[in-house]
């Protein structure tokens, strides 16, 4: 069993800057990536960026340049620096982990609400 909490959500208004974490916990060999969806109401599902346990990093053309994914191997966690926000990045985010040798592979956090705001 694996469980990830995740935190940092909150309201900021345009130009802010929030910092989202997921971590993981539980029985894990190693994890293959960490990552972000959002969803916003009537838009769908959207990949917001992941990270390879090499640290290889990929983002969503609407967030490049303004959002920054790391990660804590050895915390098993990940990290999503989120600057000059938009009302458009405005959205439940969930994080993800894909666990090496873990039945299911794939588990998810709760998601935590950003609200993008003046």
């Amino acid at each position: 069993q694996v469980q990830l909490v995740e935190s940092g959500g909150g309201l900021v208004q345009p130009g802010g800057s929030l910092r989202l974490s997921c971590a993981a916990s539980g029985s894990i060999f190693s994890i293959d990536a960490m990552g972000w969806y959002r969803q916003a109401p009537g838009k769908q599902r959207e990949l917001v960026a992941d990270i390879t346990s090499g640290g290889s990093a990929n983002y969503a053309d609407s967030v490049k340049g303004r959002f920054t994914i790391s990660s804590d191997n050895a915390k098993n966690t990940a990290y999503l620096q989120m600057n000059s926000l938009k009302p458009e990045d405005t959205a439940v985010y969930y994080c993800y982990a894909h666990i090496v040798w873990s039945s299911p592979s794939r588990y998810w956090g709760q998601g935590t609400l950003v609200t993008v705001s003046s």
